[in-house]
């Protein structure tokens, strides 16, 4: 069960982003979960291993299972051959030679994990659990920009949460594009939300980055689950985010679709 599809490898366009979408916790079947298994690397299998609790694990082997499969559907890779190398920070890219250009960022949480595939550019991508328990809204106060905090301060009350979730999925996925984590001071950029526009950026200069460099799609993939989208485009150029469904090794799901279409 770990052979790539068998179907021609997909075409990705420059100005195109397709996002892979599954559910972890609706993956059970006991194949797909060794075969999963099978997929990862020694260093993966290791990190699957000191997990405590059954449901992290689970998280953990279906989104690295899906970073294999989807990566095996624009080349002729089996997903158990992908080799990567990690920066500073974490973030892995693909070794080998004679590969498409891919570029891909992987995120999950509790019920959805999406793996973002871009070619040949910086791609980032950021799904939240909404209906987590914790403080959110009290943390734009020490980690948002002033503007930021400003704005969604000013939102009336029940649709603040909503708001902040709007802000870091964003954040997110622009660190994890730069592949430099946390070490990017998220009160040192902002964004800036108006109904019916794309999301704007903006740097403090100490962030020596050019916002018309960056386009942002923000996804909602349920009524708890938003999610955005990162990528080093710029502005005013053509971006589409086709997003897919799909349980890895088990057919692709629903058909492409379009954030907001």
């Amino acid at each position: 069960m770990t052979s790539p599809p068998s179907e021609p490898p997909l075409s990705l366009r420059p100005d195109e982003v397709h996002l892979w979408v599954v559910e972890p916790e609706r993956v059970s079947e006991p194949r797909l979960l060794a075969s999963y298994l099978a997929m990862l690397n020694a260093e993966e299998r290791e990190r699957h291993s000191r997990f405590r609790f059954d449901k992290h694990k689970l998280q953990f082997l279906v989104s690295h299972a899906l970073v294999r499969v989807t990566l095996s559907r624009y080349a002729p890779v089996r997903p158990q051959d992908w080799r990567f190398a990690v920066n500073a920070y974490g973030r892995p890219e693909i070794l080998g030679e004679g590969l498409p250009r891919l570029r891909f960022n992987l995120s999950h949480t509790d019920g959805m994990a999406v793996c973002a595939v871009a070619l040949d550019t910086d791609v980032g991508a950021d799904v939240e659990h909404s209906g987590r328990p914790g403080q959110t809204v009290e943390l734009a106060d020490s980690f948002f920009a002033r503007s930021e905090v400003h704005a969604l301060r000013a939102l009336p009350a029940e649709r603040q949460r909503e708001r902040f979730f709007d802000y870091w999925t964003l954040k997110e996925s622009y660190i994890k594009a730069r592949g430099a984590g946390l070490s990017l001071p998220l009160d040192q950029f902002a964004f800036h939300l108006e109904a019916g526009q794309p999301p704007r950026i903006s740097f403090d200069p100490r962030m020596a980055d050019d916002p018309e460099t960056w386009q942002f799609v923000q996804v909602r993939l349920g009524p708890e689950h938003p999610a955005a989208v990162a990528v080093r485009r710029t502005r005013g150029l053509p971006l589409t985010v086709r997003c897919q469904r799909t349980v890895p090794l088990a057919g692709e799901g629903t058909p492409w679709f379009v954030p907001g279409s």
